[in-house]
């Protein structure tokens, strides 16, 4: 579980050491690798929580997820509409279950200590 919140940090710090600026034309791009990131992270986050972590699993869905969400939106330019909008909401809606899950997970290991330790006591 330590691996992506390390990686995280660290992508977090060396953006924000550096002046790198992203040319307006690639924001769609870039929003999209960013929302394949955080899934890939939190559904790493949430498979070592379950104890099915497979680090080969983590890196191909990252870079999976980036190309065909870049791919997604590529194509969604040179047709003139949003596309890229599809892979946002796709995202999103896993973002929001990966979240879930790992609360209720934190939440059931948390009560499952409570009560080994409340047991230990009697």
């Amino acid at each position: 579980m330590w691996l992506p919140v390390l990686f995280l940090i660290i992508g977090v710090a060396v953006g924000l050491m550096t002046n790198l600026r992203i040319p307006e034309e690639y924001k769609d791009y870039l929003s999209i690798a960013v929302l394949a990131a955080f899934d890939t992270l939190l559904g790493g986050v949430r498979a070592s929580l379950e104890k099915t972590f497979n680090e080969t699993v983590f890196v191909t869905g990252f870079f999976s997820n980036v190309a065909l969400a870049a791919l997604l939106a590529f194509v969604g330019v040179q047709l003139g509409i949003d596309l890229y909008l599809a892979a946002v909401f796709a995202f999103g809606v896993r973002l929001f279950q990966n979240i879930a899950v790992i609360r209720r997970q934190v939440i059931d290991q948390r009560l499952i200590t409570r009560k080994i330790e409340k047991m230990r006591q009697k």
